[in-house]
C-alpha cells in the first residue's frame, strides 16, 4: 500500500493547458520509470461547488485565480518517504543530465503560485 504522497496546487492559462499536459506527459513518464506508483494531473473542472451549504476556501479564491486561468492538482504516490527521496534524486539526476549545459524550458505555468508539499497517507481506501 502506498504510503507517502507529494502534492502540487499550480495556477495554469487556459491557453497553455496544451503545453502543460504535454509536460506532465514527460513527467509521468519519467517519474514511473524511477519508481512511483502512481502520478496523476488534473485540470480544474468544478472548481466552485457547492457541498450542501459546507463552508470551504476554494481553489480559486486559495490560489487568487484571475480570469484566463485554471488550477491543476497531481499527486505522484510512493511507497514511502524515503521512497519518494530516491525517486527524486534518480528524476533530478536524469534532468542534470539531459540538461546539462542548456536552458530550461520556460513552465507552463505560473512557479510564483505553485503549491507543493509531501504527504504521510494516514487513510487509503485504495488498492
Amino acid at each position: 500500500m502506498a504510503k507517502y504522497v507529494d502534492g502540487f496546487v499550480l495556477v495554469v492559462p487556459k491557453s497553455k493547458i496544451a503545453a502543460y499536459r504535454t509536460m506532465a506527459a514527460a513527467g509521468a513518464r519519467m517519474w514511473k520509470k524511477h519508481g512511483a506508483l502512481d502520478y496523476k494531473e488534473c485540470i480544474g473542472d468544478d472548481l466552485n461547488p457547492h457541498m450542501g451549504g459546507m463552508p470551504a476556501l476554494t481553489f480559486p479564491k486559495l490560489v487568487k485565480l484571475k480570469k484566463g486561468e485554471t488550477v491543476a492538482f497531481s499527486y505522484i504516490v510512493y511507497k514511502s518517504r524515503a521512497h519518494r527521496d530516491q525517486v527524486n534524486k534518480k528524476v533530478m539526476a536524469q534532468m542534470d543530465k539531459e540538461y546539462k549545459g542548456k536552458k530550461m524550458p520556460p513552465m507552463p505555468f505560473d512557479m510564483k503560485r505553485m503549491a507543493y508539499g509531501g504527504f504521510k497517507v494516514i487513510v487509503s481506501a485504495g488498492k
